[in-house]
């Protein structure tokens, strides 16, 4: 997850990387949606923030039709390696997602799933301006976002494991606690409109789902 690089957050992050794919089964159904809004591609190119050990590459490497070229940008060393094979033209970037080392308006698409949630406001909006920088101008150009939505009593226990004990210490009072985040208004501050909206509050994850396009 693409946090400031203080050293211990991202070692944090590279100790538990092998563990994080006991629990993308709690991702999945979101996951899924999150691909199918970021559609249509017609040799499109995609940037995914935060890739982590990359499930989203994974659900739209495996959809009916792929992005022609695609960047999966993470901060973790660690959980870069564990991304895998990719399809040709596809690679990916170890990179703070508030800084992306790629040059203005070369996306048509930026994903971004279970980041936002664990950032503080101000490096949430920063996240979404860098988006906004990296998307190409034009109605087409859009983000999609996964945030943690509800958050049950219970969740945490019946999630217990490395890496949400981990993500759980770097951000105590936001994934420690499960809190739930709607961005729809910093998505608007960035200069975005939403125009799909998904909540899933009992698949795995409770989570929320957004389609948002560049303000006109």
């Amino acid at each position: 997850m693409s946090r400031p690089r203080d050293g211990s957050a991202a070692a944090s992050w590279d100790a538990n990387a092998s563990r994080y794919h006991t629990q993308e089964r709690l991702e999945q159904r979101a996951i899924e949606v999150a691909a199918r809004y970021a559609g249509p591609f017609d040799q499109a190119t995609l940037i995914d923030l935060a890739t982590g050990t990359g499930a989203v590459l994974r659900a739209l490497a495996a959809g009916p039709s792929r992005p022609a070229a695609v960047v999966g940008v993470d901060r973790s060393p660690g959980m870069l390696a564990e991304v895998g094979p990719l399809p040709g033209g596809w690679t990916t970037l170890e990179a703070d997602a508030r800084a992306v080392p790629l040059p203005d308006a070369g996306a048509d698409v930026v994903t971004c799933a279970y980041l936002l949630h664990l950032l503080a406001p101000a490096d949430r909006l920063a996240v979404l301006l860098e988006a906004r920088r990296l998307l190409r101008p034009g109605p087409d150009s859009r983000i999609v976002v996964v945030t943690v939505w509800t958050a049950p009593r219970r969740l945490g226990g019946r999630l217990a494991g490395g890496a949400l004990r981990a993500a759980a210490a770097l951000a105590p009072g936001r994934l420690g606690g499960l809190a739930p985040l709607d961005p729809t208004g910093q998505l608007e501050l960035a200069g975005f409109e939403v125009t799909h909206r998904c909540e899933l509050p009992r698949a795995g994850y409770p989570s929320l789902v957004l389609r948002a396009v560049t303000a006109r």
